[in-house]
């Protein structure tokens, strides 16, 4: 696989060399990159951390975390190890044991794989010695996997790698390991889209026009701070309300957010020329209407919702487990049970919203209603909206999550020895 290479920043080239001899960083027991989406901070620091292991180690294990095995492979595996073996490694990805054994100038060393999506996920990695630990979206992860995770790294000479975006400044990473980054002996770089050579101009306004709000502080400037105000402070009626086009969508697929004492709220949205219009919906408000309706009474709703039309599939709330099996009963719609990401979930909505991947109707005054009113929670300690007028909000969010691609282009930075393949021109290879 040929592999085209620019330069790499001042920020990529630290992050690569930091534990090099000659480096001025050399005893640093860490590294921790955050900032910016897209500033290509964790490709330098993946290739970085394979090139120091096997420049320190032989027949030993590491461990490569991420939230999600699925989205480590994403994010660290699949870009590198082309990349490696562009450079003259020899990688041997063995899939049924999250392992990939990686070997260069006789030595060969195990790299595992783990995630860290809950709490239970620090059991997974007990028991095994490591030489280092590379964690890719490191804020994404509990704490305790981190912990678990660190105290596995035993053998001489072990060091950590740290990578993640920015998220609340009451979040423990930040309090913990970025605040205290000099006490804990770690070389801290903040990265912005600046710092990575291969995004151009064009692409770096384009990510700037996307995000709002935190979000744009967070994934654009970089910054840890807390979210306040409203969820969606861009939504404009101008913008993103618009009936659809006239005949049949290609696709028809109905999000539902379910409640009993709360409100439910259902959504029909049709896919035309690459838009997903939502074009009418069922809202009902058991408080307001002083009428508290069953599962066959939201589901006589659901169907008028749906009227004649081909349903690809309902979305439901993974909550409401009396609901979806009330609607497979009825053996005329697919169910799918909704991914529930809150934070990921609201900032791909943001995403689809503000690059024309999704438009509200004008019939939909619910959720219009709930977009203006949809507000942060200023008292919590982390990201949370407020628990009010959030009902058309989820069902937009688990329709979102589920069905419409919220804008994750795959951006890297790539940088190759000047001298050929397989040559040592930056001193990286031990």
């Amino acid at each position: 696989m040929s592999v085209e290479f620019k330069s790499f920043s001042k920020k990529q080239m630290a992050a690569l060399t930091w534990w090099c001899p000659q480096s001025p960083y050399k005893s640093c027991d860490a590294l921790i990159c955050d900032g910016a989406v897209r500033s290509g901070k964790t490709l330098c620091m993946c290739l970085s951390f394979v090139i120091w292991a096997q420049s320190n180690f032989n027949d030993r294990a590491f461990a490569l975390c991420g939230k999600t095995i699925v989205s480590l492979r994403r994010n660290v595996t699949r870009p590198i190890l082309p990349i490696l073996q562009n450079l003259g490694f020899v990688c041997e990805e063995k899939f049924s044991q999250n392992l990939v054994e990686i070997s260069h100038g006789g030595r060969t060393n195990r790299f595992y794989l783990f995630g860290g999506r809950d709490e239970s996920s620090a059991a997974l990695i007990q028991g095994i010695t490591l030489g280092g630990v590379l964690l890719d979206e490191v804020a994404l992860m509990p704490r305790s996997f981190v912990e678990q995770t660190l105290a596995r790294c035993s053998l001489e000479g072990a060091k950590f790698w740290f990578n993640c975006n920015p998220e609340n400044p009451m979040h423990w990473f930040y309090l913990e390991w970025i605040k205290k980054a000099e006490e804990k002996n770690c070389l801290y770089l903040h990265f912005t889209m600046r710092d990575n050579p291969s995004l151009s101009t064009k692409v770096i306004s384009r990510y700037e026009k996307l995000y709002s709000g935190a979000f744009y502080e967070r994934f654009v400037l970089g910054r840890w701070v807390a979210a306040q105000g409203c969820v969606y402070p861009f939504f404009d009626q101008t913008r993103h309300v618009a009936r659809p086009p006239t005949g049949e969508a290609r696709r028809y697929v109905i999000s539902c957010d379910y409640g009993t004492i709360n409100p439910s709220s259902f959504g029909l949205w049709g896919l035309w020329g690459g838009v997903w219009y939502r074009q009418a919906e069922y809202y009902h408000d058991s408080r307001l209407l002083k009428e508290q309706r069953t599962d066959e009474e939201h589901y006589k709703g659901l169907c008028e919702l749906a009227g004649d039309l081909d349903i690809e599939a309902v979305v439901v709330d993974p909550s409401a487990a009396s609901f979806m099996e009330c609607i497979r009963r009825r053996g005329r719609f697919k169910v799918m049970p909704a991914q529930n990401d809150l934070i990921d979930g609201i900032r791909r909505v943001a995403d689809a919203l503000k690059s024309g991947l999704i438009k509200i109707s004008p019939d939909c005054e619910d959720s219009l209603r709930e977009f203006a009113l949809y507000r942060w929670d200023e008292k919590s300690k982390g990201d949370r909206p407020r628990k009010e007028d959030d009902h058309a909000m989820d069902d937009i969010r688990y329709f979102v999550n589920s069905y419409v691609n919220g804008g994750d282009w795959g951006f890297f930075a790539k940088a190759a020895p000047r001298g050929g393949e397989g040559r040592d021109d930056y001193g990286l290879f031990g």
